[in-house]
C-alpha cells in the first residue's frame, strides 16, 4: 500500500513538472536591439569621464591647485561642474569646492616647466604657460594634437582654473548630500 501511494506521488510530480516546463517553454521572450550607426572612430578626441577624476589642476601661474576629484552631471548627462580637491595630504585634511564646469579649460600639452641654464645654486626654476591654442573648455570637439601620445589619448593633460590655491580654500566647501 505505502508502494502505491509513493508511486501515485511521483506520477503526479512528474505531470505536473511537465505541465511546469511546458508552460514555460510557451511563454515569448521580446528582445529590444539597440543600434549604433557611430563607430569608434567617431568618438576619437573625446575625454572619458572616468579619466578626468584625478587630472591636475594648474591656476594662471602654473602653480599645482589641486585635482579634480568628480564630475557634476544634469539630468540629461551634461557636465554642469566640477568638484576640485584643494589642498591636503594623501587625501587627509583635503578641502573639496565645486565650480562651473565652464571656469575650467583643459589641455593636451604638459605643463612646459624649464631650468634656467644659469639657475643659481639654489636650482629654481622658471615656468611658461601651455599654448592658448591647445586650451578648450569643456568637452573636447575637434581638437588637435602636435604629438602622438597626446592625440591618443582619451583624457586631457591637465586642467586650469583662474584662481589661486587660497582663493579656492576660501570658496564653500562642497558636501554630498546623501
Amino acid at each position: 500500500m505505502v508502494m502505491k501511494t509513493v508511486a501515485a506521488g511521483l506520477a503526479g510530480s512528474l505531470l505536473l513538472a511537465t505541465a511546469a516546463f511546458a508552460a514555460e517553454s510557451t511563454t515569448t521572450t521580446t528582445s529590444t536591439t539597440i543600434k549604433s550607426n557611430t563607430t569608434a572612430a567617431s568618438y576619437q578626441g573625446d575625454w572619458r569621464g572616468s579619466k578626468l577624476v584625478g587630472v591636475k589642476v594648474y591656476n594662471n601661474n602654473n602653480e599645482n591647485v589641486g585635482s579634480i576629484d568628480d564630475l557634476l552631471l544634469d539630468k540629461s548627462g551634461n557636465v554642469k561642474g566640477v568638484v576640485i580637491g584643494v589642498g591636503g595630504f594623501l587625501g587627509m585634511g583635503e578641502h573639496l569646492v565645486a565650480v562651473s564646469f565652464d571656469q575650467v579649460k583643459f589641455s593636451d600639452q604638459p605643463v612646459q616647466s624649464t631650468t634656467a641654464s644659469n639657475a643659481p645654486a639654489s636650482g629654481t626654476t622658471s615656468s611658461t604657460t601651455p599654448p592658448a591654442s591647445t586650451t578648450t573648455t569643456g568637452a573636447a570637439t575637434g581638437t588637435s594634437s602636435s604629438t602622438m601620445s597626446s592625440k591618443n589619448r582619451w583624457y586631457p593633460d591637465h586642467a586650469m582654473i583662474n584662481a589661486t590655491k587660497d582663493q579656492l580654500k576660501a570658496m564653500p566647501e562642497f558636501k554630498y548630500s546623501e
